[in-house]
């Protein structure tokens, strides 16, 4: 296998991990005082910073590959997850006032001052076990295809490199170095795939033409319910539920916003995320669109619908450009795989080991944190032959399938906690043990699926999305059944953490939070999902 980078891409690839470096060891030399500054950058980041990293992190490399091989594949249907934009509006409006007023660091501490220690060991353990099975284990498996592509070298060689190099900078610079190489792999990373698609297009003679060959299917978001892969119900509701789960309560995201020194600017910083969340369409996913027609038409082959980005670099780019959007794709692994190791390591250290031993000093604690990355990783590398025997072995549906399963529980909790101060901590354990346990039977369901027949086999075959809408109902029932049945919380205690508990004082910090040009930002990001909705009807 040979590298199809020349000596000109070399450099231009050389001189951005460069600057990378630079970036990273500009932050180790600002010193990481305590776990504040190392886990949440001294939450002293500004708006656009935060905006840029929510959108570095959540476009990694499953998106590069995993969302540009979903449109060869299947062409719009899987846009409807790239318009959550609006759903990243509802974390900065509804969910970042009660974070910020419970001076959380992580989300299952919030859960503890919401609810109870239980639900905050529970929600630690599930959620690295969620990282393991999706994010570290997809990133990695992304990123050795990518880099053995683009370098020709072999696919385990190219996933561990990058996991090495990307893990010298987060374990050594935490969420600070992070944040700050984000921003600059965000423009690296949109260039690129601006180059794309822009010479795509061109190549295949046009929007139009593209519509022309690739035929009005590829074009359509809305298939039908019974559409065993993309039904328009699963994607529109289903979805919605994953994006609640992965926008406005998961470490991941979350952690950015919490970053910011006030509600303000950690809002702000989510609406200019929620519009840089529309680019995946134009830039991602329109490109394997157009890889599929460039196929049809005998410009370019390949094998397998995951390797289409890759195979439009090669085909389309002239010497120098090649480097450029390398280093693209390399800013998209090294962000989502180093925004997943800082996560995993602060739910470890804080919600783990800080609860175990509440008296460690900060020193050791850090230590701690770098080493529960190293596991964390191991554990992604061990999963991932397992990966393609869920959501039919296309990576983005896999990953689509898995956040399906584990979502709705963990959304029920939050929200109604949020939205209902009578929810107990009975309620949350339950809802979220039950939830865990439907999950895992249907994980492993599809695993086992060629020996299932009659009810099982239904079971397992049930679509992902429509999974997520049934979980979720079984999840609130469950929820608001338990509360009912025992004592409410005693509401002291959980004060300015739900509608009903709000202070005076709450309420008026609130109002001051609001600024109009945040509401018209707002309003505006709405009427252009609603209006590319309606666009792509095929």
């Amino acid at each position: 296998m040979e590298s199809i980078l020349e000596t000109a891409d070399w450099w231009v690839l050389g001189g951005y991990l460069a600057a990378l470096i630079a970036v990273a060891v500009w932050v180790v030399l600002q010193k990481n005082k305590n776990t504040e500054d190392y886990f949440l950058a001294g939450r002293n980041v500004g708006w656009f910073v935060i905006g840029a990293s929510i959108f570095a992190s959540n476009i990694g490399s499953e998106h590069v590959v995993g969302l540009a091989g979903t449109g060869a594949e299947s062409g719009m249907p899987m846009a409807h997850y790239e318009l959550h934009a609006w759903i990243v509006l509802l974390l900065g409006w509804l969910f970042l006032p009660f974070y910020f007023r419970s001076n959380a660091f992580t989300m299952p501490e919030f859960l503890e001052k919401r609810f109870d220690s239980r639900s905050r060991w529970f929600l630690s353990v599930f959620s690295l076990v969620g990282y393991v099975i999706t994010k570290v284990s997809v990133t990695i498996y992304a990123g050795g295809i990518v880099v053995s592509e683009l370098l020709g070298i072999p696919f385990w060689y190219g996933a561990i490199g990058i996991v090495v190099f990307t893990g010298a900078y987060t374990v050594i610079g935490g969420m600070k170095a992070v944040i700050y190489t984000e921003t600059l792999q965000t423009v690296i990373l949109i260039a690129g795939s601006l180059i794309i698609t822009y010479l795509g297009l061109e190549k295949v003679g046009g929007w139009e033409e593209l519509k022309l060959v690739a035929g009005s299917e590829h074009f359509n978001m809305w298939r039908p319910i019974s559409d065993p892969d993309f039904p328009w119900t699963g994607m529109l509701i289903g979805g919605t539920i994953v994006g609640i789960w992965y926008w406005c309560t998961d470490q991941y995201i979350v952690q950015r916003t919490l970053a910011a020194n006030n509600i303000k600017i950690g809002r702000r910083g989510a609406i200019f995320g929620a519009y840089l969340k529309l680019l995946p369409i134009f830039i991602f996913l329109i490109p394997g669109i157009i890889a599929f027609a460039l196929a049809k038409q005998g410009v370019l082959t390949y094998e397998k619908s995951d390797e289409v980005f890759p195979v439009l670099v090669k085909t389309l780019l002239p010497v120098g450009l090649k480097g450029l959007v390398a280093g693209g794709l390399m800013a998209a692994l090294m962000s989502s795989l180093a925004s997943v190791f800082n996560s995993c390591s602060t739910i470890f250290t804080i919600d783990i080991y800080k609860k175990l031993k509440p008296l460690t000093e900060e020193k050791k604690l850090l230590r701690v944190g770098k080493l529960a990355t190293s596991i964390v990783v191991v554990l992604g590398i061990i999963w991932i032959p397992i990966m393609e025997k869920i959501g039919g072995g296309v990576l983005y549906q896999y990953l689509q399938s898995v956040q399906s399963y584990i979502a709705p529980p963990i959304t029920a909790v939050f929200l109604l906690g949020i939205i209902w101060k009578r929810v107990n901590s009975k309620a949350a354990i339950v809802t979220l043990f039950s939830g865990l346990l439907v999950a895992a039977f249907r994980i492993l369901a599809e695993i086992y699926q060629p020996y299932l027949s009659g009810v099982l086999l239904s079971f397992a075959t049930i679509n992902f999305a429509h999974m997520a809408i049934f979980m979720f109902i079984f999840s609130i029932i469950v929820c608001i059944s338990v509360t009912l049945a025992t004592a409410p919380p005693n509401y002291s205690a959980i004060k300015g953490l739900s509608f009903g508990t709000l202070t005076v004082e709450d309420k008026q910090l609130n109002k001051e939070s609001i600024s109009v040009i945040d509401i018209v930002l707002s309003v505006f990001l709405i009427i252009v999902v609603i209006a590319v909705l309606a666009y792509f009807t095929g």
